[in-house]
Formats: structure tokens, C-alpha cells, sequence
């Protein structure tokens, strides 16, 4: 499948699950609510949040901070834009895709976050999005991606395994990406931590454009 079908598929789920995306999340957005502050507050200058979602990070960006938030579904921005006034930096939201970042000139950004969007993307169109993280990057700019995977540890796999299949089918999303690898191949973007925020399944990769 080529990746404009694919992102139309995407684009397509998230449509509708951003009807209840916020209800269904609520499990975990008691665990997510905590790490907030720390996976953004510390940014600053020229921020873009890709995959911003219903913007649930709004409110944790520092005032001196400029947000651009991108995401592929209308209907969640729509949604993400209710939550604009709770935040005290300025944000622009914009309809765009992370493989793509057309409206996205290259070199303009101080940071790039994103969390949950890569391990949505199948591997071929990940490699895009990821090649435009360093290419909307300035030079020194920083990049933090917090993504889930697969644990080690067989106890905790098998219950992921449980979940796995209700995971892809309402957020497209997977456990077994391969997007550490893919950041670790770009020739521009040097990754200078790795952690993991909870066991070893949600994978936090920071790093620099070189």
C-alpha cells in the first residue's frame, strides 16, 4: 500500500474515534496527566507537536513557547482547540501530515515532540515522518518522542498481547514499531537519551539535530 492510501486510512479512522478519543483515553490519561508537565514544560522558542491530537499538552507549555500542533484528522483539532484557552503560550493548530509537513518550512523549529504518533504509523510511512523531524529542525534543535513497545518482560507482554488487537483496531497503533531504529538511522538527528517513564514499555528517545 503507498503511503498517501495509508495516511487516508488513518486519517479515516481517526475521524471518528475522535468522537470518543478523549473518553476512551481516560483510563490512561490519569497515568499520561502526570508526565505532562515534565515531557514539555522545560521547552522552549519554535515548538511543533506533531500528532498534537485533541491537545491534552497545551496547558504544560511554557508562556515564551510559539506551538505549532499537527495533525492529520480535522475532527480532532477541532477538539484540540477547545482546550487553546487553558494554554499560555501561543498556539496555531494546522490540518497536516506528519510524513509530509508541507506547510512546514524546514529549519524553523527550536523543538519537536511527539508521543503515540509513530507507533500508529507502519513502518514505511514512520521512515517519512521521521525524515522530516531533522528537516523542520534547526541545527542544535532538539527532539523528544515518547512511544510504546512491546516489555521484555513475559508477564507484562502477554497482557499487552491481551489489549493489542482493541489497540490497532480503534487507534491504529501498534507495539512492535521500529521507530528507535529509524531515528538511530537518521543521519541528522542524534539521540542523546533513552528511558523508559513506566517498566519498559513506554520508551521516552531525546535527542539533537546535528
Amino acid at each position: 500500500m503507498e503511503a498517501h492510501e495509508t495516511n487516508l486510512l488513518l486519517q479515516a479512522k481517526y475521524n471518528i474515534t475522535a468522537c470518543f478519543y478523549d473518553l476512551l483515553d481516560y483510563p490512561w490519561e490519569r497515568l499520561y496527566q502526570k508526565w505532562r508537565p515534565g515531557l514539555v514544560g522545560d521547552m522552549r522558542g519554535k515548538v511543533l507537536e506533531a500528532g498534537v491530537g485533541t491537545g491534552r499538552n497545551l496547558e504544560f507549555y511554557h508562556r515564551d513557547v510559539e506551538l505549532v500542533g499537527i495533525d492529520l484528522s480535522k475532527p480532532m483539532l477541532r477538539r484540540a482547540k477547545k482546550r487553546i484557552s487553558k494554554s499560555n503560550c501561543r498556539v496555531q493548530l494546522v490540518n497536516e501530515d506528519a510524513t509530509i509537513m508541507q506547510s512546514m518550512p524546514s529549519g524553523e523549529f527550536d523543538w519537536l515532540f511527539s508521543s503515540f504518533m509513530c507507533c500508529v504509523m507502519p513502518d514505511e510511512i514512520q521512515q517519512l515522518a521521521i525524515r522530516q523531524f531533522s528537516r523542520i529542525l534547526k541545527p542544535g534543535g532538539r527532539f523528544r518522542v515518547l512511544e510504546i513497545v512491546f516489555s521484555k518482560n513475559r508477564r507484562l507482554r502477554k497482557r499487552q498481547k491481551l489489549f493489542a488487537p482493541f489497540v490497532e483496531a480503534v487507534y491504529g497503533a501498534r507495539f512492535d514499531r521500529h521507530t528507535l531504529d529509524y531515528i538511530e538511522q537518521s543521519p541528522q538527528l542524534k539521540i542523546t537519551r533513552t528511558s523508559f517513564l513506566k517498566d519498559d514499555t513506554y520508551l521516552l528517545v531525546e535527542g539533537v539535530r546535528v
